[in-house]
């Protein structure tokens, strides 16, 4: 059972978001023990802050030379040769693809590593001299991350074509098991700058897990080199509009960087740490539904099954709504909890706790809209459309930007004490309502170009789920106040307890009125579980749709 775990192929997008699900679980896990570990040493401080923003520029080569070449292209293009039986095709082109991506990023790499002390002086303009010759040189060693992360990518790439998601799954665990080494163990021999080494091990250990299952599909590198290759030529015509795509994404977090370092020490620290606990249910369901579907809306595409495209692609949707909604709920009405048992240990002090939960709210209100992003932007780029997620990531941008300059200065009706600006807070007001105008663009244009796409089945499970969860949320609050009284809310037990009771309650009252509204994702979740773990047999999503 268990080599058949690890080899075998997934044959449902939802068993393979289950299998996605689990192990980003594994690394989200490990994400909170890292946050817990850098929380507990250094506090939301200016240390953090060098750290955060030494990963913005490796972070933005990355994303825009290798992600933007592999999310748009080379999965549609591999999968599409694998579909038609052109296996040794497709093995050249992931050759000439991974040696083509590799000399370009070796090019960016090298004249950035030489400009980046006037790099660094434009995204941390609030930072001291100190603190930006430390970015400085964090951010140089971290520059050889990129390279392990290009080879990983493309490995990553096949597994999935191939829909073997299990070694591909595991990689971001051992992304962050490098990266508390780097916190546990470099830190005591190199300082801050074993953060950096600890990066660079994470990227390391992310190829390496997926090398051998590659390698057992029948991969063999070679140096191939071939700018006519119709393959790659293919992959950069549609890398061209996703790169623009992501560089905006990335262009909004370097906005965030710049103002972020401007305001109070730990503000870039205190935002991070929200963002990575919001991208607790979005790893867990948004990204695992999204990665699991994108081989197969690829092949529908290539086959011309359009009517087959938008039924899946209509599950999905609801999948990912019926997910991220109430934890949504949840999130905003157990931040407190929250933080404290993730990050509240060590220097990690009442303010910094304050803050952060204040800046996770924020987050938590556009779960949906960040988890649908990624499902429609993929649906576009396995119709070879890269373009049109370009223009909706554009819009967010301008709104994300303008807000940014805003909402940090607005006074917080909800603080404490009277004229309170929201500060970092409002960065995460600002990301969140450009990803809700984001993700109502896209579902609008893909609605638009999917005719097919059933709106009045997503739109009764929104109300369906909406309903729930806002029940589901009144539950946990009550739950909240009737175990405070019974537990030291002083210590991490106490609150650990308390949050756990009333997110089991809130999670418990949810599923049961989702069964009582007879919800069909409910059923087609619930299937898919029995299947990966009980291998039983189960209902199909046609018998649920013909009930």
């Amino acid at each position: 059972m268990l080599k058949k775990l690890i080899n075998g192929k997934a044959n449902s997008i939802t068993s393979a978001a289950i299998l996605l699900g689990l192990a980003s679980l594994a690394s989200r896990f490990l994400g909170m023990l890292r946050d817990r570990i850098l929380a507990g040493q250094f506090g939301a401080g200016s240390e953090l802050d060098i750290y955060y923003a030494s990963f913005r520029i490796p972070d933005l080569v990355f994303n825009l030379i290798v992600v933007g070449a592999l999310s748009a292209g080379f999965i549609p293009v591999f999968a599409g040769l694998l579909a038609v039986h052109k296996k040794e095709e497709a093995w050249k082109a992931a050759n000439i693809v991974l040696n083509f991506i590799l000399v370009l990023l070796a090019a960016v790499c090298l004249i950035l590593i030489i400009f980046a002390p006037l790099i660094i002086n434009l995204i941390v303009p609030g930072f001291d001299q100190e603190k930006k010759d430390i970015t400085i040189a964090m951010t140089r060693i971290m520059f050889l991350a990129p390279f392990f992360l290009t080879l990983s990518s493309i490995m990553g790439g096949i597994l999935q074509s191939f829909r073997r998601f299990f070694f591909y799954s595991l990689a971001p665990v051992m992304y962050n098991i490098g990266i508390i080494i780097g916190a546990v163990v470099f830190v005591k021999w190199w300082g801050l700058y074993g953060l950096a080494w600890g990066v660079v091990l994470g990227a390391l250990l992310h190829f390496l897990i997926q090398l051998p299952a590659v390698q057992r599909l029948g991969f063999r590198y070679q140096w191939l080199w071939d700018l006519k290759n119709i393959e790659l030529r293919k992959i950069i015509k549609m890398m061209v509009p996703r790169t623009l795509t992501l560089f905006i994404s990335q262009l909004n977090l370097i906005v965030i960087t710049v103002i972020a370092s401007a305001l109070a020490a730990g503000s870039l620290a205190v935002f991070n740490f929200a963002n990575n606990l919001q991208n607790l249910p979005l790893g867990l369901f948004a990204f695992s539904f999204a990665a699991a579907s994108f081989p197969t809306l690829s092949i529908l595409a290539s086959q011309k099954e359009i009517s087959k495209f938008a039924e899946r692609l209509s599950l999905v949707t609801r999948q990912v709504l019926f997910l991220l909604v109430p934890a949504s709920v949840l999130m905003i009405i157990l931040r407190a909890q929250i933080v404290r048992v993730v990050l509240g240990t060590g220097n990690f002090s009442w303010e910094d706790t304050i803050l952060t939960l204040e800046t996770l709210q924020f987050f938590a209100l556009s779960l949906f809209a960040q988890g649908l992003i990624p499902l429609f932007a993929r649906a576009f780029w396995a119709l070879h459309n890269a373009k049109t997620p370009f223009i909706a990531a554009l819009i967010g941008m301008a709104i994300n930007l303008v807000g940014c300059l805003i909402f940090p200065a607005l006074n917080n009706p909800w603080a404490s004490e009277p004229n309170t600006p929201f500060g970092i807070a409002g960065l995460a007001i600002a990301f969140s309502l450009a990803s809700v105008v984001n993700a109502g663009l896209l579902f609008i244009l893909i609605s638009q170009r999917i005719k097919q796409l059933n709106k009045k089945e997503i739109f009764a499970s929104s109300v369906k789920i909406s309903l729930a969860s806002i029940i589901a949320g009144l539950a946990a609050y009550q739950t909240l106040y009737l175990t405070a009284p019974l537990v030291d809310m002083r210590t991490f037990a106490g609150v650990l307890i308390q949050g756990s009771a009333a997110g089991t309650a809130g999670i418990l009252v949810y599923l049961l009125l989702m069964w009582i509204l007879k919800s069909k994702e409910l059923v087609l979740l619930r299937g898919a579980l029995r299947r990966r773990i009980f291998k039983t047999k189960i209902k199909t999503i046609e018998a649920v749709k013909n009930e």
